[in-house]
């Protein structure tokens, strides 16, 4: 199985229409827009992700660079999330509502 990234499509684009841009090149296994969590809109990628390695190749090479609205595609091979480690900060109150404390001398 291999998945497939796909970006700069336009944001009214729908799984359904993804899924058949690529099914003339294969079996479509599944498709999933990546949306905005606060607003649910599309952010303009989602991932496809094909049963047979030839046929995905094939559909890689057939889609990247297609017109999609004006714009063109980017298709390739989907890269491993990278790991980015813990977030900085921390949170807490950052001093906010703390009594402010006399020097000790």
């Amino acid at each position: 199985m291999k998945k497939i990234f796909v970006g700069n499509f336009a944001f009214s684009m729908t799984e359904a229409e993804l899924r058949s841009m690529f099914e003339p090149h294969g079996r479509v296994e599944s498709v999933t827009i990546v949306t905005d969590r606060d607003t649910g809109r599309s952010r303009g990628f989602a991932f496809v992700e094909m049963a047979d390695n030839g046929e995905a190749e094939k559909a890689i090479a057939a889609l990247n660079g297609m017109d999609s609205g004006g714009r063109p595609l980017t298709v390739n091979e989907a890269r491993p999330k990278a790991d980015r480690g813990p977030r900085a900060g921390g949170g807490g109150d950052r001093g906010y509502g703390r009594q402010r404390r006399e020097p000790r001398w």
